[in-house]
């Protein structure tokens, strides 16, 4: 196929030694070493496969692919050092690429392109980072035992008639701490806080499980509304499988934030990546980033993983066009990602877990 695919969960002395040889075999050529890009990626979806092989088509630039969890492949760069065969960094959630940006493992990087198609909210002021997909983060409700417009805001999931009805991911996860970063922008610490304790009140068990998971327990009565990021609702639709369709279908979507006084929009957030600081093949890795934003690599996400585009006119997959049009809090991804840490300390000193 064209790419070089390795795997590894930790950062393991065997597979660095075994990975640093494959990537900068010293045998080489000069004009064979131009012709590849090393991708670190923690997006660990198969099917992005398919934008390695059109990229090799079109370029010549085989993709060299190493994955892991975002803080693996974070660690396993700083570890590398000025050594490091990383040309670009790949991963899920602007929190993500905010820490690498501020660990100084990304460089800034200057194209025209990529600051044309990419709206300035979704990529980093310094060039380092870039948003290729959007994800908005919504809430699904049970359609037989709750009613939509019980709920049309964040805040309202701090209401009283919220009481045991809300599931939801711990404070771990990166989406749940870019979503009260995000909140905290807009309202300060003390009503954040606020706001999250009572949330914390309002939970229908503790938290557990990925999104798919909290859509499952939805449909199943566990709680009546979930907070989730869409692509997971949309894999549940377009899946083969019976069993997924029929819990898709007992769920509803409401993007939060759309009017009243609240009406900022739905949070979004990001995958995305930049070009790795000691990238052995810069121009390359410039090419590769560029190439993500033209209207074949778009189309490859949102159709592959449901993904939103982030280039304007871009398809959609039919089950994301199928949740309707909304409006986006702006709110730059910079920001949010920012506000992490801060958003994590407010979580946890409410008692979310």
């Amino acid at each position: 196929m064209g790419i070089t695919r390795r795997a590894f969960l930790a950062a393991g002395s065997a597979f660095g030694a075994v990975a640093l040889h494959e990537l900068t075999d010293p045998g080489r050529s000069r004009a064979q070493e131009q012709l590849v890009v090393n991708l670190y990626s923690a997006r660990h979806y198969p099917s992005d496969t398919q934008l390695y092989e059109r990229f090799l088509k079109q370029t010549g630039i085989k993709v060299n692919l190493l994955e892991a969890k975002a803080e693996t492949l974070i660690e396993r760069v700083k570890s590398e050092g000025a050594n490091s065969p990383a040309d670009v960094i790949m991963t899920v959630d602007a929190g993500n690429l905010w820490q690498a940006e501020q660990a100084g493992l990304l460089q800034a990087i200057e194209s025209k392109l990529l600051t044309t198609k990419i709206p300035a909210s979704l990529r980093s002021g310094s060039g380092s980072w870039y948003g290729f997909t959007k994800r908005a983060r919504v809430i699904v409700y049970n359609k037989a035992q709750f009613s939509p417009t019980d709920i049309g805001s964040y805040e309202d999931l701090a209401a009283p008639n919220m009481r045991g009805k809300i599931l939801v991911r711990s404070s771990g996860n990166i989406y749940n701490q870019s979503l009260v970063g995000a909140i905290l922008a807009a309202r300060g610490e003390a009503d954040t806080e606020a706001w999250a304790k009572a949330v914390v009140q309002n939970f229908a068990r503790k938290p557990e499980g990925n999104d798919t998971a909290q859509i499952k327990a939805v449909a199943a009565g566990l709680g009546d509304v979930a907070v989730v990021n869409t692509y997971y609702l949309a894999r549940l639709i377009r899946s083969k499988d019976k069993q997924d369709q029929e819990i898709a279908a007992k769920v509803g979507v409401i993007f939060p934030n759309q009017k009243g006084p609240y009406d900022r929009g739905t949070h979004v957030n990001i995958s995305g990546g930049g070009v790795a600081k000691n990238a052995p093949h810069k121009d390359a890795a410039i090419k590769f980033l560029e190439y993500l934003t033209t209207t074949e690599a778009q189309g490859i996400f949102a159709e592959s993983n449901n993904e939103y585009p982030v280039v304007a006119g871009a398809s959609k997959s039919s089950a994301v066009q199928s949740f309707g049009l909304f409006k986006e809090d702006k709110l730059s991804a910079e920001v949010f990602a920012a506000n992490n840490q801060k958003a994590l300390q407010i979580m946890d000193r409410a008692g979310w877990k």
